[in-house]
C-alpha cells in the first residue's frame, strides 16, 4: 500500500473549486499521469457518477474506472477505481479559507495481490506521480476563474 498527500492554496472559492475537482475527468488536464479523461454517466455529477481515466504506467495504458463513493459539495469527494492489478482511491477535501480555498487532496493505492519486491519500486513511482500531479493541479487551481 502507498500513499501520498498534498494541500493546495488557492485563489478561487471552494465551490468553484469542487465544481472543477468533482468532474474527473478533468485530471487529464492538470495530472501529467493521465493520458485521457472522460464522464462515463450523464450529467450532473453526483454519488454514483463515474469517469474513465487512461494512465501511463511505463510503456503501457492502463484503464482504470472512477466511481465517486461519497459526494459532499461542497466540501468533500471520494473517488475509488479498481482493476486487476489495483485499488485506488482518492480523497479530495476543499476548504474555505479567506477568500479562497484549501485543497487537501489524500490518494491511496493498494495493490491487489501485495508483493514484497514491488512495494518500495510502486512507493517510488507512486510519490514521483504525486508530486507531479500535485504540481499540476497547483498551476490549474491557479487558473480557475475566480472573480
Amino acid at each position: 500500500m502507498v500513499h501520498f498527500r498534498t494541500e493546495i492554496l488557492a485563489p478561487a472559492s471552494a465551490a468553484e473549486i469542487f465544481e472543477y475537482l468533482s468532474r474527473f475527468s478533468n485530471a487529464s488536464e492538470w495530472d501529467p499521469g493521465v493520458r485521457a479523461g472522460e464522464m462515463l454517466t450523464d450529467e450532473p455529477v453526483r454519488l454514483g457518477s463515474r469517469f474513465l481515466l487512461l494512465t501511463g504506467f511505463a510503456t503501457r495504458t492502463v484503464r482504470l474506472e472512477y466511481e465517486i463513493i461519497d459526494f459532499a459539495p461542497p466540501t468533500r469527494i471520494v473517488l475509488r477505481a479498481e482493476n486487476s492489478f489495483l485499488r485506488s482511491t482518492d480523497t479530495i477535501a476543499v476548504n474555505t479559507l479567506g477568500s479562497g480555498a484549501l485543497v487537501v487532496y489524500d490518494s491511496l493505492l493498494e495493490p491487489i495481490r501485495p508483493c514484497r519486491i514491488a512495494d518500495p519500486l510502486l512507493g517510488w513511482w507512486f510519490a514521483r506521480l504525486g508530486n507531479r500531479a500535485a504540481g499540476g493541479l497547483r498551476r490549474v487551481l491557479n487558473a480557475v476563474e475566480h472573480p
